[in-house]
Parts: structure tokens; sequence; C-alpha cells
């Protein structure tokens, strides 16, 4: 587990760049390029992109439910 700055969608809706970032706490990999991400007390999915460096995580489609 560590933290680091991901694009959150719901912050980002609507936009035609993201712009709004904020941190989040990789809890796990699940995938190739799939990561479990905790973004204030919703756990969901995310992503990586190489070329931007960034986490991309969906706060709204993507969250893990137990």
């Amino acid at each position: 587990m560590f933290k680091t700055t991901a694009f959150i969608y719901s912050l980002n809706q609507g936009k035609i760049n993201s712009t709004e970032t904020a941190e989040v706490t990789v809890i796990k990999q699940v995938g190739d390029n799939d990561y479990i991400v905790d973004y204030n007390g919703v756990k969901c999915h995310a992503i990586f992109n190489f070329f931007t460096g960034y986490y991309y995580a969906d706060d709204i489609y993507g969250r893990v439910e137990k």
C-alpha cells in the first residue's frame, strides 16, 4: 500500500481534459493495469497511465463493494 496522486472521475466528470487530482491509497494490483484504490473511504478501480504518470480512479462506476 502506498499513497499517490490520481485523477478522480467524479471530480472531472463532464470536463474535456482532466484537471482535478486528489490523494489516493493504492491497496493492491488485481490485473495487468487494474488497481484497487481508496479515495475518501471509497474503494474503487483505477488504471495507471504510463504516458502521463498518473493513476485514474473511477469512484462512480468502478466502486468495489464487499
